[in-house]
């Protein structure tokens, strides 16, 4: 810089200084109130919009995929798609070194490589128009980063928006800057508008283009009636086969392996004295196979429960039968029926089925194929279906519910289908329910239900 330069800015700050503009107080003012309004649209959005809650962390699941927080995602979507370069591809270290390296390298270099001094932006073309491309293509790359890399057509788009035009407008850019003595800014400019305006068109045609998978939100309990509440349901589903409905199974009955085997109640001071939260979650999660409980967690079975999952068991354990716990107010398993009122599958029966029925009644178990997942399976599934018909009280299903076993037609001396629940039956008003939701007609939906005419009290039992 010389001296005729140094005496044009010394004169230029003298007279910004005549203006009264000071650091302090004058600017660290202007700083304090720019401060002020982001920490301001921090708080509303923290109150106001949130972030969902997820499920705890489990260093057992190794289905999990680890992703980067949300500020590193363009890095992470610039790997996946400097991988797809053939040869170059194969050495992660340039992309996750060397590159990020020399762009950090350069914002600290670019004050001695552009030594312009003047500051207007008319004057930084440079500088201006690779930290706008570089700003455009960590965006663009951020909004990308859960679209799949591939040889796709998705995949080409993401590269050539990602990866080829930018890179090809930062050699450009070097190249007009350095090759001339008076490089061009209206073409440095242009070059820019242009690089940013396809980058942008990339994104958007990739993000038109590609169907995301739906995924299905992860529920997360975070009231304690949430959790006993999860923990009952996921008890209902995993282990109510075998320790029954209140885990006071002493003899396991109905289950193919186990029929006859001598089991320790769950629900006593034996257990629930003796073992706390972490041993119980553990026996749970590692099994006792010597006593023939499989393990549950992740870690021995893909398919098992999260260690978020266990916990609400045991939460509900500890709630439900522990009387050292005080349980709170819990809601009802379904809401109460009035007087002719008909219940519907979604509201009443649904519940029902998840805490007593669908640990024996899905695929995988022996149950004669008849499955309770969804509406579609009561009347469709089953090696004798139909268990259950409309209007009909005398539906299989609702004969072996009110403790009626179905003889075997080729040998009355044997059980076509066995008293369900095996272990435990089911309360009078359960089973009241199920008579009344059948005479009706099975409605589906309480809009169903309430379209009905008022339904006939069920016969006693």
């Amino acid at each position: 810089m010389d001296n005729e330069t140094k005496k044009k800015i010394n004169q230029r700050y003298q007279h910004e200084l005549n203006r009264g503009e000071r650091f302090w107080p004058d600017s660290i003012f202007k700083d304090i109130i720019m401060v002020s309004a982001i920490f301001l649209v921090l708080i509303l959005l923290a109150t106001f919009v949130g972030i969902p809650a997820e499920p705890k962390a489990d260093p057992s699941d190794t289905s999990y995929i680890p992703r980067p927080e949300w500020y590193f995602l363009f890095l992470f979507k610039f790997l996946a798609l400097y991988g797809q370069i053939p040869l170059l591809g194969k050495i992660e270290w340039i992309a996750t070194v060397i590159i990020p390296g020399l762009a950090v390298g350069l914002l600290f270099l670019l004050p001695f490589i552009d030594k312009n001094p003047d500051r207007h932006y008319s004057k930084r073309v440079l500088p201006i128009s690779i930290m706008g491309i570089l700003v455009v293509s960590m965006i663009s790359l951020t909004m990308l980063a859960d679209v799949p890399t591939g040889l796709t057509t998705v995949g080409y788009l993401q590269t050539a928006g990602g990866l080829i035009v930018p890179g090809l407008a930062y050699i450009a850019l070097l190249i007009m800057a350095f090759a001339s003595k008076n490089p061009s800014t209206k073409a440095m400019i242009w070059t820019t508008i242009v690089t940013c305006a396809l980058m942008v068109g990339f994104t958007v045609v990739t993000l038109s283009v590609y169907k995301a998978p739906v995924v299905e939100e992860i529920a997360v309990a975070t009231t304690l009636e949430e959790q006993i509440q999860a923990g009952q349901d996921l008890y209902a589903v995993q282990c109510s086969e075998c320790h029954g409905e209140d885990g006071k199974v002493v003899k396991i009955e109905g289950v193919k392996g186990l029929e006859g085997k001598e089991i320790m109640a769950i629900n006593g001071t034996d257990v629930l004295y003796t073992l706390n939260d972490a041993a119980l979650a553990e026996v749970i999660a590692y099994g006792r196979p010597k006593a023939g409980m499989n393990p549950f967690g992740k870690a021995y079975n893909p398919e098992g429960l999260s260690k978020g999952e266990i916990d609400y068991i045991v939460t509900f354990m500890r709630y439900v039968w522990d009387d050292r716990f005080e349980k709170p107010v819990m809601k009802p398993l379904y809401p109460a029926l009035a007087e002719g009122e008909i219940p519907s599958y979604d509201v009443h029966i649904a519940p029902i089925i998840k805490r007593y029925c669908i640990s024996c009644h899905r695929p995988g178990k022996d149950n004669n194929d008849f499955w309770m997942r969804t509406y579609e399976d009561l009347a469709t599934t089953g090696d004798n279906a139909p268990n259950l018909v409309a209007h009909d009280a005398n539906s299989p299903m609702l004969v072996v519910i009110q403790g009626t076993a179905i003889p075997d037609p080729a040998d009355p001396t044997q059980n076509l289908v066995g008293v369900m629940p095996p272990n435990k039956p089911l309360k009078a008003d359960i089973i009241d329910v199920f008579m009344r939701w059948v005479q009706a007609g099975m409605p589906q939906t309480a809009a169903d239900a309430a379209a009905l005419p008022t339904a006939t009290p069920a016969p006693k039992p």
